[in-house]
């Protein structure tokens, strides 16, 4: 079996894992975390949102936290933004990279941004337009690639449709998500031989929940198809707002144990890691769900 030597893995835990907490997080206690963060060996933190208050009310302070955040070199600092409002934001907070997002499912695809996907098209277009002309990169996120909480199984050659229209955009890496965690590992293999077929595989990353258990057993599936980047959710935060029932995203910590134990690098300091997730952990005032936040917690009882 051949694997990848090496993996990239993309935190998106201040954004995606944060954006489904009700408790709201102190904005102090958030540029900590993305600090601390940025000492474990990270080569990519998604920061915040540049979404509108009333949609998601815990990342309303963005232009304040990514701006605030002692940036490293090397690391690349991220902002989800939905439209050219979202962008403005994130131009003025000098972010690095901007990313861009739809549904690969009609009916979530209204839910999470009130348009159909033919009419998201033209303002996402006109986003990636602009975030070029400023002198960013920019990542396309499509939810729901395995399966809707809507609509249930979604037709391959619509995510394909989707995937080839954001490339066409200009953007330069897509990731997939498994917006409701109801992907299992064959499925992951047979998509992941097509969508191959169709991109590059440095060009594409996954995005696994953990609803029911599986991101980790999908991951291996993916790095046996030779797919090498990853997001991750320290300590498995997140969802979906849009999603009931949806869990968190894959656990970094998780992820990075897994990969370290399998001889593949991440360059990512476990124990640093891990550090940060009490932090976080005590902040949101209660357990994070992964394996190996929990080891650690039970280990600092003892």
């Amino acid at each position: 079996m051949s694997l990848p030597k090496e993996v990239i893995i993309k935190e998106v835990g201040p954004r995606d894992g944060l954006q489904n907490e009700k408790e709201e997080i102190k904005t102090e206690d958030k540029i900590e975390w993305i600090n601390q963060l940025s000492e474990t060996g990270l080569s990519y933190i998604e920061m915040t949102s540049f979404v509108h208050p009333k949609w998601i009310p815990q990342l309303k302070d963005a232009l304040e936290v990514a701006k605030s955040v002692k940036r490293k070199e090397g690391i690349t600092y991220s902002a989800l933004v939905p439209n050219m409002k979202g962008l403005e934001g994130a131009i003025e907070a000098d972010v690095d990279e901007v990313s861009i997002f739809m549904s690969a499912s009609e009916a979530h695809n209204k839910k999470n941004i009130n348009k159909s996907i033919d009419e998201t098209y033209p303002v996402l277009g006109e986003v990636v337009d602009e975030a070029k002309k400023a002198g960013k990169s920019v990542r396309g996120y499509v939810s729901t690639v395995f399966g809707c909480p809507y609509e249930g199984k979604v037709d391959e050659q619509q995510v394909i449709n989707v995937c080839k229209n954001l490339f066409d955009m200009g953007i330069d890496e897509l990731s997939l998500g498994d917006t409701i965690g109801v992907a299992n590992p064959i499925q992951v293999r047979q998509f992941l031989n097509l969508i191959s077929t169709e991109f590059p595989k440095d060009q594409i990353a996954l995005h696994f929940h953990d609803t029911r258990g599986m991101a980790l057993a999908n991951t291996l599936v993916s790095l046996e198809q030779g797919f090498f980047i990853f997001d991750g959710a320290l300590g498995g935060l997140g969802g979906c707002p849009y999603a009931k029932g949806a869990s968190g995203n894959v656990a970094t910590d998780d992820l990075v144990h897994m990969l370290h134990e399998m001889g593949i690098q991440t360059g990512i300091d476990h124990d640093q890691l891990l550090k940060a997730g009490q932090f976080i952990q005590n902040k949101i005032n209660k357990p994070l769900p992964s394996k190996q936040m929990n080891i650690c917690t039970q280990k600092a009882l003892s």
